[in-house]
């Protein structure tokens, strides 16, 4: 059950109302006095807007028991460059650091730069936050942005067991040539090392399904459904079980006239093909609201059809 999960990850394609199916999943545990985070990586972040508050890029408060981080990408990888420079400080001559930072300047405009940033930030929440917060929602950016983020660890382990086999076999060379056979300090081969045990250690919180869940939202039409497939079937690829779908503004039974009779017609078709497509995942269906979720009381009452649906499921 979603309920049991400590960490929520809420994707799908952009526009279907992802930030307002976080937030209202968020508001509903806050208002169960459960210590909540809701984190937004999505670049056009919402949370703000929906929240009438101003969300800064470390922990917000935004009422008793909820908190929001909405990560600034540009401020985050100007943190992580400078954390990479920090950390090579003492491992190059002094003569050579002035070329080096020039190095990791330019290598910080490269496409990917910022995606690394979020990514490390991503790691930090996960590992330090899980232990002070009863639950941690991640309100993601379009889906393939999401997959991209979520299948990082994996790809990242074995870009990083490469770079340790390599810097192992200079290691060695230097042992016999230089050292006498005795074993040589390399800070660069521990930080490696402290790397890639922090990939392992989100690795095994991103699969491990009694902690992790994970929710895509979709809207009963033919794209929405088309890409939530393919990503539902990518990340499966990667060991990762979506098995909860939020399927946002459906036609109520009591909406009227011609016009709305056509579309609701129209509707019933893809509901039958999320129910066939879709067969072994949990639905929950939130009717199309008479008014945009523009303030605290209108979450409130989406978040009222999250909870009263949530127990169904229970």
């Amino acid at each position: 059950m979603i309920t049991d999960k400590q960490i929520i990850f809420v994707g799908g394609k952009g526009g279907v109302g992802k930030s307002t199916s976080s937030a209202a999943i968020a508001l509903s545990y806050a208002n169960q006095n459960m210590k909540t985070l809701i984190i937004s990586t999505d670049p056009a972040h919402n949370l703000g807007d929906i929240f009438h508050k101003k969300i800064k890029h470390d922990k917000t408060e935004l009422q008793e028991n909820l908190w929001g981080i909405e990560i600034d990408a540009e401020n985050e990888s100007k943190r992580y460059i400078d954390e990479v420079k920090n950390n090579l400080e003492g491992l190059v001559k002094s003569r050579m650091v002035e070329e080096v930072h020039r190095q990791i300047d330019m290598a910080s405009a490269t496409p990917g730069a910022e995606e690394a940033a979020l990514f490390d930030r991503l790691i930090s929440i996960i590992i330090d936050e899980s232990k002070e917060f009863d639950k941690i929602i991640f309100d993601t950016a379009p889906t393939g942005h999401t997959i991209r983020l979520l299948t990082l660890p994996e790809l990242m382990n074995v870009w990083i067991d490469g770079m340790i086999e390599r810097r192992q076999k200079t290691n060695e060379n230097y042992t016999q040539l230089l050292n006498d056979g005795e074993p040589v300090e390399d800070p660069i081969y521990e930080i490696l090392q402290k790397r890639k045990r922090k990939f392992e250690a989100v690795r095994e919180i991103i699969l491990d399904q009694n902690r992790t869940g994970y929710v895509f939202v979709l809207n009963p039409e033919r794209l929405p459904i088309l890409e939530t497939k393919h990503a539902t079937n990518q990340l499966d690829q990667h060991d990762i079980k979506v098995k909860h779908l939020i399927i946002n503004k459906v036609l109520p039974d009591y909406a009227d006239g011609k016009f709305l009779v056509q579309r609701k017609e129209q509707e019933k078709k893809y509901l039958k093909e999320i129910d066939e497509v879709f067969k072994n995942q949990f639905k929950i269906q939130i009717p199309l609201l008479e008014e945009d979720v523009s303030d605290l009381e209108k979450l409130k009452l989406f978040s009222n059809y999250m909870d009263q649906l949530l127990k169904e499921e229970a």
